[in-house]
Formats: C-alpha cells, structure tokens, sequence
C-alpha cells in the first residue's frame, strides 16, 4: 500500500527530539560566474573563416585571427566557514582564472562573487621587485596585505623559505625555485578569514614542501 506524503517524512520521537546541527555562516557564494576573453589563434582554419575583409585586415597587419574563449562558463556555489572545497580540472579550465576571481584580481563577464571579508589569493606567483633586496620585498609584501610591521613576521617567512642571508640579496639574484618559496612565505603570512590556494605547494624540494605543508595546515585551521 502506497504511503502518503506525511507519513513517508514523518520522525520518530527520537529523531524529533535530536537537536539539528549548527549550520555554518556562509563564507563565499558565487552566482552564474562567466569569464570570456578573445585570444588571437595561428589555426589556419580560423583564418579561412574569417570574412572577406577582415581577412585582409589581418593580411596588411600582419595580426592573427581571434577566437572566443569561454574560460568560466556559469559556475555557482556556496562556502561555509570551516568547509575546503577543492576545484579539479585540466591545464587550462579555468581554475586559477575562477580563484582569482574570488580574490577580486578579475572582474566576470557576468555573473556575481560575495565574501565576508576579502579573500587572500596564496600562490606562488606574486609581484615582488627584482632590484630589492628579499628583505624589502618582504616588506612591500606585508604592506600590501595590510601587515603593518613586517619585523614581526621576517624571521618566519625567511625560515618558512628557507633562503637564508640571501634574503638580504637583489631578488634578482634568486633562482626561480628561490623566488618562488620567498612568494610562498610571504603570501603564507597573512593568515586570511578566507583562503584560496593556487597550487601553492607545487614548487620547491621536498623539505621546503613539509615546511609548506604544515604552514598551510595552520592557515586552514585559523581560517574561516
């Protein structure tokens, strides 16, 4: 016998009487976000379908045709304080674009991004100055991320990087494998409410990946 809608969904005394679970408040919420950009292409086949006079357009300029890239095409979520969401996807799909959105690096299409409070994108790609020295940049670093005294936080990020007197070298004197742990550090300092991660650990050697690590293990914990 079939059973109706209030008796399918109907509690026991015990489950009535178990209290719900706390819902987190909400961190991010991202709604239909869309990002498409124009890229030139050197595929013959877009050339020949080009019109007749943008293709000599492009012959007397000597430019490429462009083709439309859809890199975000209506992606839509919700985050709350205490979850980590993970975004996988091939080379070129679209994830470091959809993280710096978040962060406010780019704007969308459309579509919209609110957050609680503003997103510290930790990567390894930051603009650091390569005529200062490490210890400046480390301090450009800070005060760009609202840190307002950066002796306080040298002597972690110069152990966290693992670069040693060399923090007080040109940066351009650093290896690329250099720069980019002293990126990492400096990003890792912040300790943000909201925390995007841009394959952060994808640099450096095995020691300088356990130390990266256990510092991004401290920053989800603090983080919301």
């Amino acid at each position: 016998m079939a059973q109706s809608a209030d008796t399918a969904t109907a509690s026991t005394p015990d489950e009535a009487a178990r209290p719900e679970a706390p819902v987190s408040p909400v961190t991010v919420v991202a709604e239909n976000v869309r990002v498409r950009y124009r890229a030139p292409s050197t595929d013959i086949a877009d050339f020949r379908a080009a019109p007749l006079g943008r293709k000599i357009f492009l012959r007397l300029t000597g430019q490429k045709p462009k083709v439309t890239v859809d890199a975000l095409k209506g992606i839509s979520f919700v985050a709350r304080a205490g979850q980590s969401i993970g975004i996988l996807g091939r080379n070129g799909s679209g994830k470091s674009t959809l993280l710096r959105i978040i962060a406010g690096l780019e704007t969308p299409r459309s579509g919209l991004v609110s957050a609680r409070s503003n997103p510290v994108l930790l990567g390894v790609n930051a603009a650091l100055v390569p005529d200062l020295s490490g210890e400046r940049n480390v301090r450009l670093g800070c005060l760009a991320m609202g840190l307002s005294r950066a002796e306080t936080v040298l002597p972690d990020i110069v152990e966290l990087a693992g670069i040693g007197k060399s923090i007080y070298r040109p940066m351009k004197t650093y290896s690329s494998g250099m720069a980019s742990r002293l990126r990492f550090a400096i990003a890792a300092a912040s300790n943000p409410d909201i925390l995007l991660i841009d394959e952060a650990l994808s640099t450096g050697d095995a020691a300088f990946k356990e130390r990266s690590e256990n510092k991004m293990t401290q920053l989800r914990q603090n983080a919301g």
